[in-house]
């Protein structure tokens, strides 16, 4: 992984003793609330319904376990002993004290982390596959980029202060599992035909209020070239998004109402003006940061484990385990874990100080020292050694994080909602934690296959519910909160924005709701191997609205 050299301590410790001035002045009373707003945004401290909130950046996912600890930290010391992974890949805690806050980010300098732009009208952290630099589909590693990407992006002058926040996702695989296409820049290493490496590029992707898809501006651009295009995409949005209205102001409304062929072309003429300019990327650069991403030594072993196919044999629950949290992996004889933060009944996301320090713990001692942070909201442990898993799996589940559903209709996605968030218009949690519930039987999800739930608390859509296999949107309705249900979403490469199907329902209602929608697939799929999106797909929305609604 990356680690600081000189410039980047000195950035990150002269950021933190600003905010430290900064807070001492709003609490001699020296600065407004309306004055220390935008300086505590761009540090990450966000004031939510019950209390600060401090968002820290986990740039692309990734960190080691010394991290990991000092998080886990954090959380026991400054906060009420957990800490809650968001779909940005960073981490939030929902209860520090604004004193507390310089001291925070000091101890984070401690271990080369930040909050810096994880809030406010800039471009905000880079996201990238979980599965980065293992992943066995993948092209090449899209951390160095990312990490290129977080270099010039790191209080641009230019770009600090965007008609709107601005986010990048970037992917190494053809298997999009970066949600590249729903984010204002998505990026997809390619290769051309002579076997250069460069990005296929989207632009104008986003959920929220007016959710879209992200439209391909270049097949190809070659790697060179990353940064001047970013620029140049930036630099377009910056002279002509809408500043006027913030609910019109993401790039996305831009490429709606200038066209995609019009502002391709503005694109394009401001790259041409600078891309032999200073952003040029050297090769010699991009190998320097690339080398800092060299996977570990990993033996070549056999493709499959006697211990591992013994205990499957003998352990219904780690056979689910190894059937639905494993990724395949580059190397014959590891592979990727996922560590679900999804427990039936608990909340999404969430991790407990405990649960932190043995991730550290797992990571050093089964995992070369890595771990990545999906935007699913769950743990990686990128390369593990094959027999290594039942000794890992046993650890797990006395540190309760050992729920083989990745990927099932109990691995749900959901934002704080109105437990936490100001901005909310109804709860994420309580709707997750009784769907988990009512399906949480192994059984149960292992007949239902893949299934993707996504739940947000308002329209802003930080559960991404609009690309949610099905999607879940909470209202406030003459005082009570509804849930509007959306099909057909999909955050993958074949990327699409779920479909309103009819009224939302209550509190009350909307888990008895979901398990019509499920049994009516179940009822229609042909065969277990077809999925829920692909079911939808296939057959369209009338007889899911026929099972909620009845007949037309």
């Amino acid at each position: 992984m990356y680690r600081y050299d000189e410039f980047d301590a000195s950035f990150v410790n002269q950021r933190t003793e600003q905010f430290k001035d900064q807070v001492r002045r709003r609490l001699a009373g020296e600065l407004s609330e309306d004055e220390f707003k935008p300086l505590r945004l761009m540090n990450g401290l966000y004031l939510q319904l019950h209390a600060y909130m401090l968002r820290v950046a986990i740039p692309y996912g990734t960190l080691n376990g010394r991290q990991m600890r000092k998080l886990a930290h954090i959380a026991r010391t400054y906060d009420q002993s957990y800490g809650h992974f968001t779909t940005r890949q960073n981490i939030q805690f929902n209860w520090p004290k604004l004193e507390d806050t310089p001291k925070i980010l000091e101890e984070l300098a401690e271990v080369e982390m930040h909050a810096i732009q994880t809030s406010g009208n800039c471009i905000r952290n880079v996201t990238a596959d979980h599965f980065a630099g293992a992943a066995a589909d993948e092209i090449a590693d899209p951390r160095p980029y990312a990490e290129i990407l977080r270099q010039w992006s790191s209080l641009h002058p230019e770009f600090s202060f965007l008609p709107r926040k601005f986010k990048i996702a970037i992917t190494g695989a053809p298997n999009d599992r970066a949600a590249v296409q729903v984010h204002d820049i998505g990026l997809q290493l390619a290769r051309n035909d002579a076997g250069k490496i460069g990005f296929v590029v989207f632009v104008g992707g986003g959920l929220g209020r007016t959710p879209m898809i992200g439209r391909k501006v270049r097949d190809f651009l070659p790697e060179e070239d990353l940064l001047a295009y970013s620029e140049a995409i930036l630099r377009v949005y910056n002279r002509y998004g809408r500043r006027d209205n913030k609910y019109k102001a993401r790039i996305k409304i831009l490429v709606h109402e200038t066209g995609l062929d019009e502002l391709k072309a503005d694109i394009e003429a401001e790259f041409e003006k600078i891309r032999f300019g200073v952003l040029r990327l050297p090769d010699e650069e991009v190998r320097r940061i690339e080398a800092y991403f060299a996977p570990p030594p990993l033996e070549v072993g056999n493709a499959t484990s006697a211990a591992v196919e013994t205990r499957k044999a003998a352990d219904a629950a780690f056979a689910q385990f190894t059937a639905h949290n494993l990724n395949p992996h580059r190397v014959p004889g590891y592979t990727s874990v996922t560590l679900s933060m999804k427990p039936i009944g608990g909340i999404p996301g969430d991790a407990s100080d405990a649960q932190m320090d043995v991730i550290a713990n797992l990571a050093e001692k089964y995992g070369h020292d890595e771990i990545r942070i999906s935007h699913e909201q769950n743990v990686i442990l990128p390369h593990v050694k094959l027999d290594d898993l039942p000794a890992l799996f046993d650890e797990l589940v006395a540190a309760r994080i050992a729920e083989g559903n990745a990927g099932l209709i109990t691995d749900i996605i959901a934002c704080p909602g109105m437990d936490y968030c100001a901005l909310a218009t109804a709860r994420s949690i309580p709707v997750a934690q009784r769907i988990s519930e009512r399906f949480g039987a192994a059984e149960r999800q292992a007949e239902i296959g893949e299934l993707k739930i996504k739940i947000s608390g308002c329209i802003n859509a930080c559960g991404h519910h609009h690309v949610g296999h099905i999607g879940i949107l909470g209202l406030e309705k003459k005082g009570e909160e509804f849930y509007q249900v959306t099909l057909g979403g999909s955050a993958n490469e074949n990327a699409s924005i779920g479909e309103i199907v009819g009224r939302g329902f209550s509190s009350e209602e909307v888990v008895d709701a979901i398990e019509k929608l499920v049994d009516t697939y179940l009822g229609l799929r042909n065969g277990k191997e077809e999925t829920f999106l692909e079911a939808y797909r296939r057959v369209g929305e009338d007889p899911f609205k026929e099972a909620l609604y009845g007949a037309a």
